[in-house]
Parts: C-alpha cells; structure tokens; sequence
C-alpha cells in the first residue's frame, strides 16, 4: 500500500507554489522547541502530519489530536492513501505516517509559510519534487553538550547509556548523509534565541547560502567526527 505511494499530481503543484521549510535535527538537538519559536510568528502554519499510533505523552503532557499529530484509524489512513489524499506517506514499525495535501493547500491560501519536522529521507523526498523547499539541520554546538542535554531525559544511567548508544549511531547516519548533499543549512542551537533567529532568517530568504552556512557546516562535520570518536573508544 504504502511503499508505491506516488505523490499526486495537485500535491507536486502545491510544493512548488509554497514556501515551504523542512526542520531535521539529531535527537536533543532542539529541533522541536526551535519549531514551537517560530510557530509564535504569524508568518509560519505548521504541516500537521497523520499517523495511525495512538497519543503519547511527553513531559507528562499528552500529545493532542489536530495540534501534535492528526490521529486516524488504519483503515482512515488506507483510504486516504487509495484517493491519494497524501503528499508522502510511509509505513514505519506498524505505524503509517503521512502529510496531507489538504493541510499544505490551506497553507498556500493564507499565503504563509509552511514548516514541518521530519527525518532526512523526508527532505530528500520533497526535495526530488521541488529544489526550492528550504532544509535546515539543527545541531548542538559539541558531543559533550549534546551528552549531557540527552542524560536529563533518563533516570537511570543504565537506560542512558543504552539509549544514547543507539542515537550515537542514527545522529552519525543523518550528518554523514545531510554533509554529502549540498541543500543543508546547519544551525548550531548553542544558545536558543540566537537559533531559532537565524532559523527565521533563513526561512524569509530565497533558498541561498552564504559565509555562515559555511563555517556552520565546518562544525557540523566537527561534531560528526566528534561522535566518530566517542563510538570507536
């Protein structure tokens, strides 16, 4: 069902009529609270995605239908993909995943612009049908602010340590992949304000890159190679 979804026609038109920003981000990183900062500004509307898993609660905050995700039955979500409903839909460990055409249209009606956070397959998907989608990578400023920003999450250093190994590893597969490709527009989340600035500078600006996505890349591949190091010892 999902693995031959094609994006449809009206959906393709949409991408490139829309000023559209992609938020990627290694776990910890503050992609999400970079993303709640600039849905504060009235020029931004979020792509609220639907998925099939049930609401979780984070913070001891429940996740709330229509805000965090758009919460649809499987079968809800089988006939969306059948009247291509979607702009990309994936199925993931049992749960399917997607972002409807509906929510982009409405969007482009309020001539806003839109933001969504998703994985770097996501951007590469929506970059084979548009180029001028705008992709930013954020990061912590180095492994060991990183670190220790991931131990608040967990009580116990035994389930850290574990946890953290195995982000260690999805944080070196998404840079190595975002450093071979050209789109990327790293941010170094070391101090918030600053971040989600230059997050809305580069959202308002045609999709250029300049000295400071540069050197923001230079430390991108620092930190890569920080983590390189950290697995191998």
């Amino acid at each position: 069902m999902i693995s031959h979804y094609k994006t449809p026609l009206e959906a393709q038109t949409l991408i490139k009529a829309t000023r559209i920003v992609l938020l990627v981000g290694i776990s910890s990183a503050g992609k999400d609270t970079i993303k709640k900062h600039l849905l504060q500004s009235d020029d931004f509307r979020d792509i609220v995605s639907h998925t099939t898993r049930s609401p979780r609660v984070n913070n001891a905050t429940a996740e709330q239908d229509g805000l965090d995700y758009h919460f649809v039955s499987l079968e809800q979500a089988e006939t969306m993909v059948a009247s291509n409903e979607f702009i990309e839909a994936k199925f993931v460990h049992g749960t399917v995943y997607g972002t409807s055409v509906a929510a982009l249209r409405e969007i482009h009606a309020e001539n806003k612009i839109a933001i969504t956070d998703l994985d770097v397959q996501g951007v590469e998907e929506y970059k084979a049908l548009s180029q001028d989608v705008t992709a930013l990578f954020i990061l912590p400023p180095g492994y060991d602010v990183w670190r220790e920003r991931f131990r608040k999450r967990y009580e116990s250093n035994h389930e850290f340590e574990a946890e953290f190994t195995k982000r260690s590893q999805t944080a070196m597969k998404e840079l190595e992949h975002a450093l071979s490709v050209p789109y990327y527009h790293f941010i170094i989340n070391d101090e918030l304000d600053r971040a989600v600035r230059v997050a809305e500078e580069i959202a308002h600006r045609s999709d250029s890159f300049n000295r400071h996505d540069d050197e923001a890349r230079l430390l991108a591949r620092d930190l890569l190679d920080e983590i390189r190091s950290a697995q191998q010892n």
